[in-house]
C-alpha cells in the first residue's frame, strides 16, 4: 500500500515545483513584453527622426527653389509654419497601436485624402473609434485658405480654441491675421500657454510637439473703448449702404439716405463723424437748402426726421466715437513681425451684444476696404490674410437685400486679392445660402438637437457635407469638446474625406492675458502713435452751420430792410395825413375869418348857389323827373 500511493509530503514538492514555474514563465512573458514594447518605442521613434530629417531636406530644398527662383528667401515663415507636407504612411510605419496590418481602409483613405506638397495648416488627427490615429493628419492646404471657410458649433464645444489654434498657425506661416475678440479671451495670444498632466497626456495621444508660445499680437479697440490702439473709420467711407444697417432703416430711408451722401459727394462735403451727418439733414430740409434736392427726387421731412432719430439713439450708444479721423488704414493689417510670423491683429468687441449691427458692419467696412485697396494677386502659395469673423450671424439679421447682395459680392471676389476669410458661428444656418456656398473648408464642431427646429437644422447641415461613411446626424451630436467634423478644400480644389477629427491644442494662453501684458502691447505698438490721438478738422457740420448762419444773416437783413422801407412808407403817410390835416385848419381858419366879417348878400348869394347845386345834381341823375 505504501509503495502504491505517494506521501503528502511528495504532492507538496510537485505543487511548489509547478508554482515556480509558472511564475518564471509570468516573468519571461512579462519581459518579452516589455522588450517588444521597447522595440516599437526605437521604431516609432526611428521614424519619426526619419520623417523629420525628410521634411527638413524638403523644406531645405523648397527654400533653395525659391531663393534660385527669385534671389531672396521667404524668411522665418518657411521654418516655424507650415506643418511637415509629407504625411507618414500608416501602410509602411509601425507605430503604438501595432504593425501595419491594424491600419484602417478610413485611416488610409483620411491619409491620402489630406496628403499635401505645399505648406499646410495642420488641424489635429482622425479620431476613430474613440482612438486618435496620429498618422492620418487633417491639415488644410494654405494657398486654399482664400476660397474661404466656415467653424461652426454649439456654444462650448470649442469653436474659440479652434479660432486660436487656427490664428496661431497661420501667424506660425508668416501669415498675417485678424480676429474678433468677442469674450476678451484672445489676447491670451500674446502670452504662452501652461503646460498640465490633461495637456500632455492630449498631446502625446495625438502625436502632436507641443512647446508653449507667445504670438505677435496687435491690439485694437473701437473708437478707444477698451484696451487697444483706437480703430475709426468716417461716415463717408463707411457709405450709405452700410451706414443704413447701423441704423436699421428700411428700403425707402436707406435710399433718401443714399441721396444725401450724393448730394454732400458732389458738394465736396466730407462727411466724417454723425454730427456732419446730422447737419447735413438739417440742413437739406430747411428752407434753404431743400430745393438743393428737388431737381432730384427732394428729401421728405419725415424720412428725415426717423434718419436723425436713429443717429440720436446710436450717439447715446456712445457710438459716436467710432467715427472721425483718423480714420484707419487696413493695410496695417498686413504686417508682420520682425521673426517673419504674421502678427495677430485682435479686435475687442467687449458689447458686441449691445451693439451687434454696428460691430458686425463696421467689420464688413474692413474687408469691403481690403477689397478696393489690394492689387490682385490670383492665388498665391499662402494668404496675405485671414480675416477670422466671430460672431458671423450678427452679419446677417436683417440685412437688406442690397447688403446681402454687397457680402455676397465681397466675399466671391476678395479671393483674388489674396485674402480668406472664416466665418466663425453656432449654425450654419445662420450663415445665408448665398454665402454659404463661397466657403470651401469646414471645421463642424456638435451641434445640439433640442427641439424640433435644432433636428430640422441638424439634417440639414448633415445634407451638406460630401458622401462618407459616417451616420452624421449621429456623429454631430456625439461629437465631444475640441473635436469636430472636417472637410476641407485640397490642392486641387476637390473636397477631402470626411474626417471625424481630435484637434490639435493651441500653443499659447487659453484664456485672457495679464492686465500688464495687454498694457505692454498697446503701449509698444508701433501703429499707436498713428490713431491714439482724434483729430477733428473742418467738414461739413463747420461748412453748412456757417452756410446756415449766412442764411440766417441774410433772412435778418432782409426782415430789417423790409421793415425800414415799411416805416418810410408810414412816415410818408403820416406825413401827407399832416399836411392835410394843416390845410384844412387853415382853411378852417379862413372860412371863420370870413365868416365873422362877411356881406349879408354874399351869404345869400352862397346859399342859393348851394341849393341850385343840388337840384341840378339831383336832374342829372333824373331821379324826379322820372316820378313825373
Amino acid at each position: 500500500m505504501s509503495d502504491s500511493t505517494p506521501s503528502s509530503s511528495g504532492r507538496s514538492s510537485d505543487a511548489s515545483a509547478g508554482e515556480t514555474a509558472d511564475a518564471e514563465l509570468a516573468r519571461l512573458e512579462a519581459a518579452a513584453a516589455r522588450a517588444a514594447a521597447d522595440a516599437a518605442r526605437a521604431r516609432a521613434e526611428a521614424a519619426e527622426a526619419e520623417a523629420a530629417a525628410a521634411t527638413a531636406a524638403l523644406d531645405a530644398a523648397r527654400r533653395a527653389a525659391r531663393d534660385a527662383g527669385d534671389g531672396v528667401g521667404s524668411g522665418a515663415g518657411d521654418d516655424v509654419a507650415a506643418s511637415p507636407a509629407i504625411p507618414v504612411d500608416p501602410a509602411t510605419a509601425d507605430g503604438p497601436s501595432g504593425p501595419a496590418a491594424t491600419v484602417s481602409d478610413l485611416e488610409r483613405t483620411v491619409t491620402a485624402g489630406y496628403a499635401a506638397a505645399g505648406p499646410t495648416l495642420d488641424l489635429g488627427v482622425l479620431l476613430e473609434d474613440g482612438t486618435p490615429r496620429p498618422g492620418a493628419v487633417v491639415r488644410l492646404p494654405l494657398g486654399m485658405l482664400n476660397r474661404h471657410g466656415l467653424v461652426a458649433g454649439a456654444t462650448g464645444t470649442g469653436k474659440t480654441r479652434t479660432l486660436q489654434l487656427m490664428a496661431e498657425r497661420l501667424s506660425a506661416s508668416g501669415v498675417p491675421v485678424f480676429v474678433t475678440d468677442v469674450k476678451g479671451d484672445l489676447t491670451g495670444l500674446a502670452e504662452p500657454g501652461v503646460s498640465s498632466e490633461r495637456l500632455a497626456a492630449r498631446t502625446a495621444a495625438l502625436g502632436q510637439p507641443w512647446s508653449a508660445t507667445s504670438f505677435p499680437v496687435e491690439l485694437y479697440a473701437l473708437g478707444g473703448a477698451g484696451d487697444g490702439v483706437p480703430l475709426r473709420t468716417t461716415v463717408t467711407d463707411l457709405g450709405p449702404l452700410l451706414l443704413a444697417k447701423v441704423l436699421g432703416l428700411n428700403a425707402t430711408q436707406e435710399s433718401s439716405l443714399g441721396l444725401v451722401f450724393h448730394w454732400a459727394d458732389q458738394q465736396g462735403l466730407a462727411l466724417l463723424d454723425l454730427a456732419d451727418l446730422r447737419t447735413t439733414l438739417q440742413w437739406l430740409t430747411s428752407d434753404d437748402g431743400k430745393v438743393e434736392l428737388k431737381g432730384i427726387g427732394g428729401l421728405s421731412a419725415a424720412t428725415a426726421g426717423v434718419i436723425l432719430r436713429q443717429i440720436v439713439a446710436l450717439e447715446a450708444q456712445g457710438a459716436g466715437a467710432f467715427f472721425g479721423e483718423p480714420a484707419f488704414d487696413v493695410t496695417d493689417l498686413l504686417r508682420t513681425a520682425p521673426d517673419g510670423r504674421g502678427v495677430v491683429s485682435a479686435l475687442e468687441l467687449p458689447d458686441v451684444q449691445d451693439r451687434p449691427a454696428l460691430f458686425s458692419t463696421f467689420l464688413m467696412w474692413l474687408l469691403a476696404e481690403l477689397f478696393e485697396v489690394l492689387p490682385e494677386v490670383g492665388d498665391p502659395e499662402r494668404p496675405r490674410l485671414v480675416f477670422f469673423f466671430d460672431e458671423a450671424h450678427l452679419l446677417f439679421a436683417d440685412a437688406s437685400k442690397a447688403f446681402l447682395a454687397e457680402v455676397v459680392r465681397t466675399v466671391r471676389l476678395i479671393r483674388s486679392k489674396g485674402v480668406g476669410i472664416v466665418l466663425v458661428t453656432q449654425s450654419p444656418k445662420d450663415v445665408p445660402a448665398d454665402v454659404l456656398g463661397q466657403l470651401g473648408s469646414r471645421v463642424q464642431h456638435a451641434l445640439r438637437a433640442f427641439t424640433p427646429e435644432d433636428a430640422a437644422r441638424l439634417r440639414a447641415a448633415a445634407r451638406t457635407y460630401p458622401s462618407s461613411t459616417y451616420d452624421l446626424e449621429q456623429v454631430l451630436q456625439r461629437l465631444g469638446t475640441g473635436e469636430a467634423v472636417v472637410t476641407v478644400l485640397d490642392e486641387k480644389g476637390a473636397p477631402t474625406p470626411v474626417a471625424w477629427t481630435r484637434l490639435y491644442a493651441p500653443e499659447a494662453s487659453m484664456g485672457p492675458a495679464a492686465a500688464a501684458t495687454v498694457h505692454a502691447a498697446v503701449a509698444t505698438s508701433p501703429v499707436a502713435a498713428r490713431y491714439v490721438q482724434p483729430v477733428d478738422r473742418e467738414s461739413a457740420h463747420e461748412l453748412l452751420q456757417a452756410r446756415m448762419a449766412d442764411a440766417d444773416a441774410s433772412r435778418a437783413a432782409a426782415r430789417a430792410a423790409e421793415a425800414a422801407e415799411a416805416d418810410a412808407r408810414a412816415a410818408e403817410k403820416e406825413a401827407a395825413r399832416a399836411e392835410r390835416e394843416r390845410a384844412r385848419a387853415e382853411q378852417g381858419r379862413r372860412g371863420s375869418a370870413r365868416g365873422r366879417g362877411g356881406d349879408p348878400l354874399e351869404s345869400f348869394l352862397r346859399s342859393a348857389g348851394t341849393q341850385l347845386g343840388r337840384e341840378i345834381t339831383r336832374t342829372i341823375f333824373g331821379t324826379r323827373r322820372r316820378r313825373r
